[in-house]
């Protein structure tokens, strides 16, 4: 019987096994926004399948995710330049999701308009003072202010990474506002990704909705039912409806937003920076093409 080295051995009975299996890993880690998870997962496996339970002092929580993939992904980045970029889309199209993945993967800094006017009214700033009088008044905020809001913002060092608006701008004023705003700063918009969806499946998402108000937990009664209809899985307590969770109310919305939008969107397009997103798929699918999209910018 030949003896076989500790070397031939790796070689021939390990390395073609575990390289087949990085591999995977790679190929994985670059569809799926849960990339720094996978020694948490390997933690896991490793406790199950340990035949001496005894001696297993393997735990989850010894592995902390890493941002290291991620850091190296926006160093890669155009030099390390910021991403900015633009979310459009009607309402319950997934954008909330899409937006804490680019945040997770590339460190961008979300804003939103309603946070924006919140935190100025809040902290009392000449802006925020502006803003809280014409609410306390019943009336809208102007496109001025908001663009004043937006051009603080960007300044801060939160948004030193990048910040994707998502939301804003809502008409062809508002964006043009934004370009000599951005064109100020020295500044452009790298994406703007524009979700499709037809508004009827969005209908079938929005009213299909149901809440238990105590806990914030989610479901849908087509595509993530509860164990027993209407009731929450984990108190029993019954499940609700918002109010505006209904069919009349988001075709409204959806009305309003077709008849302000498209022009937007035809806008970004004249600028070579839209990007058509079939918002239809499940979210780690919408995720993909967001993905790929920036990774071929780079």
């Amino acid at each position: 019987m030949t003896t076989e080295s500790p070397q031939g051995y790796l070689e021939s009975k390990v390395f073609p096994t575990l390289v087949t299996g990085l591999e995977e890993l790679l190929r994985w880690s670059q569809q799926t926004p849960e990339a720094d998870r996978p020694l948490e997962w390997l933690a896991q496996y490793l406790k199950r399948n340990n035949p001496n339970p005894q001696q297993n002092d393997v735990h989850p929580r010894d592995f902390k995710p890493t941002p290291v993939r991620r850091k190296f992904r926006k160093n890669q980045h155009n030099g390390n330049k910021p991403l900015r970029l633009i979310f459009v889309g009607p309402p319950a199209c997934g954008k909330g999701t899409q937006s804490e993945y680019i945040k997770r993967e590339y460190g961008t800094y979300q804003l939103s308009t309603g946070d924006l006017l919140r935190a100025a009214v809040s902290s009392g700033s000449p802006v925020g003072e502006q803003a809280k009088a014409v609410m306390e008044a019943g009336g809208l905020v102007s496109d001025e202010l908001i663009l004043s809001l937006i051009e603080e913002a960007i300044s801060k060092p939160e948004c030193s990474n990048g910040y994707l608006l998502d939301g804003f701008p809502r008409t062809v004023v508002q964006a043009e506002g934004l370009d000599r705003l951005l064109e100020g700063a020295g500044q452009h918009v790298d994406r703007v990704f524009q979700f499709r969806i037809d508004d009827d499946l969005l209908v079938r998402r929005v009213s299909g909705r149901r809440v238990h108000p105590a806990s914030g937990r989610s479901y849908h009664v087509e595509f993530k039912p509860p164990k027993v209809p209407d009731v929450d899985d984990e108190t029993g307590e019954p499940l609700v409806q918002r109010s505006d969770d209904n069919e009349d109310a988001l075709r409204k919305r959806l009305a309003a937003f077709h008849e302000y939008t498209e022009p937007v969107i035809q806008h970004y397009k004249s600028q070579g920076v839209l990007v058509e997103l079939d918002a239809s798929l499940e979210p780690a699918q919408v995720w993909s093409q967001i993905r790929q999209v920036l990774v071929d910018d780079m």
